[in-house]
């Protein structure tokens, strides 16, 4: 019932929070905060809610009391981080960027969110800063978007990469959601980054069941998915890498509300875990979660013990 009240009372005021004046166009005029008792954001899907369960022991174990909060739209819940209801979220790189340039300059200002992780962190930097908002510096995990094949139609092409599938002049059709016809990270940079002859696309969604087994029996030969997807295994696919980085720079980066969490024992609690996450770990969580059934807490905790990142 606590957290209930909790996601009622943020969703009346988000409306009318606002963090700090786009003046200063990224002066710090203030001091990190320390609050020892820190919100833990989650957008509520499997991913999120690891991340942020493991956010919390981490700072538990650094001596902060954690609470968490679900807040699945992103339109309440940054206005939320910037406000200080919630004090440390999980977020992406690339599209975190871009969603903040928007917010800032415009839908129609140009995309900041590149392949290049050291000029999207920049762009993030820069566009987070007036906002009161700290970004911390990314780990190793990255949650991309990704293509896969099956894996015998891999062996029978001898395909590893992209590149491989554009010199193969296979053709192919593509399941996706129907976005993917004019985003350049899809179709169009299929097309013009690798010479993939795409000749249609099936709008079965991103990463879906549906989209998966389109190409496990071979309706389509290629699936839009994530580099953190559990369950590829499961329908026979394999992921062909992204050799000429066509993809944006999505990795996972801790975003805090500075004025009560930009600490140095708040980043030195997080920088923990970004020194060992791999992308491989998170989709091997993801999986357990997803596929195994398994809480997240249980996983992230586990997982945080094994790396001795717990007492």
């Amino acid at each position: 019932m606590r957290r209930r009240a909790a996601l009622a009372g943020l969703l009346l005021l988000t409306g009318c929070a606002s963090g700090p004046s786009l003046e200063t166009q990224g002066e710090v005029t203030e001091a990190p905060g320390d609050s020892k008792h820190l919100t833990i954001g989650s957008a509520g899907f499997t991913e999120s809610d690891l991340l942020a369960t493991m956010y919390g022991l981490l700072l538990n174990e650094a001596g902060y009391k954690t609470s968490m909060l679900t807040v699945a739209n992103r339109e309440l819940y940054e206005p939320a981080l910037e406000s200080g209801q919630i004090d440390v979220v999980a977020e992406y790189a690339a599209t975190f960027a871009d969603w903040l340039n928007a917010k800032t300059n415009g839908a129609d200002a140009p995309a900041v969110g590149s392949p290049d992780l050291k000029a999207t962190m920049t762009a993030l930097r820069k566009l987070a800063t007036p906002r009161g908002l700290t970004v911390l510096d990314p780990g190793r995990a990255v949650d991309q978007n990704a293509f896969a094949v099956t894996g015998e139609y891999a062996r029978q092409h001898d395909l590893k990469t992209l590149s491989d599938l554009g010199r193969s002049g296979l053709e192919v059709r593509l399941a996706a959601g129907d976005e993917c016809v004019q985003r350049p990270y899809c179709e169009p940079g299929l097309r013009k980054a690798y010479g993939i002859d795409v000749t249609g696309v099936d709008p079965k969604g991103v990463g879906t069941t549906q989209a998966k087994r389109a190409v496990q029996n071979g309706q389509d030969q290629m699936v839009l998915t994530t580099t953190t997807d559990a369950t590829l295994d499961e329908f026979g696919l394999v992921l062909l890498a992204d050799d000429k980085h066509l993809q944006n720079a999505d990795y996972i980066v801790p975003v805090v509300n500075r004025s009560r969490a930009g600490s140095k024992g708040v980043t030195g609690a997080l920088d923990r875990l970004n020194d060992v996450l791999t992308t491989a770990d998170l989709a091997s969580m993801n999986q357990q979660v997803d596929s195994w059934r398994r809480l997240p807490e249980d996983v992230g905790r586990t997982y945080l013990e094994d790396k001795g990142l717990l007492k």
